[in-house]
């Protein structure tokens, strides 16, 4: 099986579509290899119609998911809510307030140099405890940085406070980037932040998809990338109707493969 064309008729640059997708699996799977995913989804804080229908499509494809809650803006909403959904939602922690203190002009970040360490690292503290207390069982110390971001000097004193994992976006360098610490990323956003801030939209969505199981499924000789689950990023409270759209074909197409896993984080993290 030959690797798909990068132009069309005429020269033109070729589309991804669902086509692309259907292909990439089938090279996983003529491989003898298990196609990996995960599902993280950002921001909650409260019981909304945005959640709900999140987690019907959850429940749908009965999908195990890793919900990154800001435990400063935290509802009491949420974990009543939760309750009803047994194992299949795994509560991360994202950031603490998400507020960003940067200058102006810099890019956004909440967990970074600007601040004294140990006022960062406390706030992190007392949002972990606070999660912990609220969603007990439910609640995994993965750290989720708003925005993605996080100054790389605060990351060693994750593990000290009691996180396990790390999750932010992209490739990641290591596995473990410090002892007793996993970094398992997101790779695929669909979310347009830099437009409109809707659906990035389907080819957008399918061409950073097919292309990250590429680079695994061709980079064996890099564990941490080849061995790293893929990430499909949501944000239930910027969803518009073609995200959700969009999303429900995603998970009826691959839940109906046999050759794709969507592994859920306590899989990814250890429970």
């Amino acid at each position: 099986m030959q690797e798909p064309c990068a132009t069309g008729k005429g020269g033109a640059p070729r589309m991804t579509d669902w086509s692309d997708l259907d292909d990439e699996l089938a090279r996983w799977t003529a491989d003898g290899r298990p196609v990996t995913l995960w599902w993280r989804d950002d921001d909650a804080v409260a019981t909304t119609p945005a959640l709900e229908r999140l987690l019907l499509l959850r429940r749908r494809y009965d999908i195990g998911l890793g919900l990154a809650v800001i435990p400063a803006s935290l509802e009491s909403s949420l974990a009543p809510r939760l309750r009803n959904e047994g194992d299949g939602i795994t509560v991360l922690q994202h950031g603490y307030a998400h507020q960003n203190h940067a200058p102006v002009g810099d890019k956004k970040i909440e967990l970074g140099s600007h601040r004294p360490a140990p006022i960062v690292i406390g706030e992190l503290g007392t949002g972990q405890m606070a999660l912990a207390r609220t969603f007990g069982d439910r609640f995994l110390p993965v750290l989720v940085p708003p925005w993605n971001r996080m100054a790389p000097a605060l990351v060693p004193a994750l593990p000290e406070i009691g996180f396990r994992g790390l999750s932010a976006f992209g490739l990641r360098t290591r596995a473990q980037p410090v002892r007793g610490l996993r970094q398992v990323n997101a790779h695929v956003d669909v979310i347009a932040w830099r437009g409109t801030r809707g659906f990035v939209g389907e080819t957008t969505a399918l061409t950073a998809l097919v292309g990250h199981l590429r680079l695994r499924r061709t980079s064996r000789q890099a564990p941490a990338i080849a061995d790293e689950p893929t990430g499909v990023l949501t944000h239930h409270l910027k969803h518009d109707d073609d995200t959700w759209t969009f999303l429900e074909t995603l998970w009826n197409r691959l839940r109906a493969h046999g050759g794709v896993s969507i592994v859920a984080p306590s899989q990814i993290f250890g429970s």
